[in-house]
């Protein structure tokens, strides 16, 4: 048998092979092709998919509107909460003359008289200076818990002056921040105090709240009383809410100064024989002169200050009742007294009341 008849068995086995091989390898690439082709109909691979979903996915927002708080985690970069959303105020028209409570439950003032029972007077608690230079420190009272309302005096002169933070606690805390900015900056700039005067600055009449933080019944006290409605002036039960903060029910207490930080603050101011008061709310009104009309040196007051800030003085009027009033109180008794209300309920518009402290610390009374 020749050599070309023995191979030709074998070159027809490996033809037949490389046939099969190749019927084979075209079936793979198929069966690839097609399975390629099916998952690119699919969309985006896994990862975009989840990246998509985290941008679409709507921000923690905290309850009630109020921002979160940034985490606490050890070198975690704070997130930026957006600020609430403002609702738009009622239609509102200026005017230096608030609304007083409704003419069938009015009853004169009553006449606040410091208890000889009463809690410690106003310098029976006193507290080493601040670290960084603060003449004096005390606490005047405490609040329902017992936390401390502390007062820092800067400067030693006969008239005095006080301001005042945080009444209605966690829910106006920028008012709180204010303070602290304040006091840190006297005690490192004394020398902007003039001699004459001495000046009080209680940074939380409602420390209770400002514990709470924000949330909306850190308005009022321990008792869920709104302080500024509990001062013996005009004071009502009940009041009419149209107009008013009323994200929730608060009570204006049992009975006129029933709260032990309105008796401290009332307290202090009388025992002192303070001339003027600065009491800080937020936000956007204006400046608000104390008495029902105005009295004319809290009229006076209200108008130098708004005459150097952006604040309007005659303030916003949204129809609210006014009753059982710091500034109401203050009034009555030969105090001259405003609420200013900062711009929003975020900042504490430092500069703007730089130039406020300025101005209060340059008032005179004209009253003798």
């Amino acid at each position: 048998m020749s050599r070309s008849s023995q191979q030709a068995p074998a070159v027809r086995s490996y033809r037949r092979a490389f046939v099969v091989l190749g019927i084979l390898c075209l079936g793979l690439f198929g069966a690839a092709t097609a399975y390629l082709l099916r998952d690119t109909s699919l969309g985006a691979p896994a990862g975009d998919a989840l990246v998509a979903v985290a941008s679409t996915a709507p921000p923690m927002v905290a309850d009630a509107g109020v921002p979160s708080v940034p985490s606490a985690t050890s070198g975690a970069s704070p997130i930026q909460t957006p600020r609430p959303t403002r609702t738009a105020l009622p239609t509102a028209t200026s005017t230096t003359t608030r609304r007083a409570a409704s003419a069938r439950t009015l009853r004169p003032p009553p006449r606040y008289t410091p208890s000889p029972t009463a809690a410690p007077s106003p310098t029976s608690v006193a507290l080493p200076p601040a670290a960084t230079g603060a003449a004096n420190r005390m606490v005047i009272g405490n609040s329902v818990l017992g936390r401390p309302l502390e007062v820092t005096q800067f400067g030693n002169g006969p008239l005095e002056l006080m301001i005042i933070a945080g009444i209605h606690g966690g829910t106006e805390v920028n008012t709180i921040e204010l303070a602290d900015q304040l006091g840190e900056y006297l005690s490192s700039h004394p020398e902007i105090v003039p001699p004459n005067v001495t000046l009080w600055m209680l940074r939380a009449l409602n420390p209770d709240g400002e514990a709470k933080g924000r949330v909306w019944s850190a308005r009022g006290n321990e008792n869920g009383v709104d302080l500024n409605r509990n001062f013996p002036a005009l004071w009502e039960a009940d009041w009419d809410r149209g107009g008013c903060w009323d994200y929730m029910r608060l009570t204006s207490g049992p009975e006129p100064g029933s709260e032990p930080e309105t008796q401290a603050l009332m307290r202090f101011l009388l025992t002192h024989h303070v001339d003027a008061l600065i009491n800080y709310h937020s936000s956007a009104l204006g400046i608000f002169a104390g008495g029902q009309p105005p009295d004319p040196e809290s009229s006076r007051l209200a108008q130098r200050i708004g005459d150097i800030s952006e604040y309007p003085y005659p303030p916003i009027d949204t129809g609210c009742s006014y009753s059982g009033q710091l500034i109401d109180w203050a009034s009555d008794h030969g105090i001259a007294a405003i609420d200013v209300e900062l711009s929003n309920e975020l900042d504490t518009d430092f500069e703007q009341n730089l130039a406020i402290l300025a101005a209060f610390l340059a008032w005179q009374p004209e009253r003798q």
